[in-house]
């Protein structure tokens, strides 16, 4: 394996690993009996936020042989890429989407709150068959979609993407994304970044960071339907199935209340940071930011209207990540001579 292609927050010796799990899930399969843990690896390209290890386990339950393809996705306890703890909610969030049946996720299986085991609370899921379109290298510009789709193949993908996206709206806002403190509805999202901002620049040195805040907040749209934030909604973190439709939606793990047109804009961000915004073109098949537009306001059953100022926002939301990268991270050499707050500018002066 490549390690440098390992892009997760922590890595760990998967020997010793695979021991813990097997005893651990001795535990929650009382039937089973030899069981069995191989082919652990963390995904290449993908993961930064969280460990997170794929393995298969096998075992025999009353004279049978089983096997299981799973996931384990450990909270993360250092290098954080967010400041709020959401990991209990993720998980929930999940169950409530595979209960449904509206948005496809993985099926969460068993949460471990205690952090004896692994070092940090852990949830086990089950493992989906597909391939991920992976940000690094860019997904237009390398990997399979470029090598291994036609572009009927990515029409069919972008299609129920999309469609997957969109329906995540079409989804009740649980009460259980809210915590003590926190505003709800819209203000709930707008308040973590307020925060976020603060938790990445305790000294106020951010200058044109805290001042783009400012012109965004004077700048607020009317229109903001509720809905569910996934939160780091891009084609990267949808498993593709082999029939080039969505296995699974991944990585919950900031959602909140904050309304539908915030996933929309990071969306369409997203894709423009994968193609036209490294000067590469988007490949034969993708939906344009129109047809995308289109197709999510018809699936949702919202409109997108002043989505602008959502792309604008998450551009804001990039930059704070990107700052908080650079420096728990050692990602300065990447960030270049780039000042934060420098890139959401011209969004804004287009609004």
């Amino acid at each position: 394996m490549n390690a440098s292609s390992i892009v997760a927050p922590a890595t760990r010796d998967l020997d010793n690993l695979a021991g813990k799990l097997a005893g651990w899930l001795a535990e929650r399969l009382p039937d089973a009996r030899d069981i069995r843990i191989a082919n652990l690896s963390y995904p290449l390209g993908a993961g930064m936020s969280h460990e997170t290890i794929l393995f298969d386990a096998s075992w025999k339950e009353r004279g049978e042989a089983r096997h299981r393809g799973l996931v384990v996705r450990i909270k993360p306890t250092h290098a954080l890429v967010y400041q709020d703890d959401m990991f209990e909610q993720q998980y929930r969030l999940m169950q409530v989407m595979y209960k449904s049946g509206t948005v496809r996720v993985a099926e969460p299986l068993w949460f471990e709150a205690d952090g004896a085991l692994l070092g940090a609370p852990f949830f086990v899921m089950a493992k989906a068959a597909g391939r991920v379109a992976v940000s690094y290298p860019p997904y237009s510009k390398a990997g399979w979609l470029v090598d291994d789709a036609t572009a009927a193949q990515r029409r069919c993908m972008w299609e129920d993407s999309v469609g997957q996206l969109a329906m995540i709206q079409q989804m009740a806002v649980p009460d259980f994304l809210a915590q003590p403190g926190w505003p709800g509805g819209f203000e709930q999202e707008i308040d973590r970044w307020r925060r976020y901002m603060e938790w990445i620049d305790p000294p106020h040195e951010l200058t044109l960071l805290r001042s783009a805040f400012d012109r965004l907040m004077a700048l607020v749209p009317d229109h903001r339907p509720e809905g569910i934030v996934w939160g780091d909604a891009r084609l990267g973190n949808m498993m593709i199935g082999p029939d080039f439709k969505v296995a699974v939606v991944m990585d919950w793990e900031q959602p909140s209340q904050g309304g539908a047109l915030h996933d929309l804009g990071w969306w369409l961000l997203s894709d423009a940071n994968q193609t036209v915004n490294q000067g590469i073109a988007p490949l034969d098949g993708m939906g344009t930011r129109a047809e995308t537009i289109a197709l999510w306001e018809q699936v949702s059953g919202k409109s997108a209207e002043g989505i602008d100022w959502y792309i604008a926002f998450a551009v804001f939301k990039q930059e704070c990540l990107g700052t908080n990268m650079a420096r728990t991270r050692d990602m300065s050499s990447k960030a270049g001579s780039w000042v934060p707050g420098t890139r959401i500018a011209a969004a804004i002066d287009a609004l």
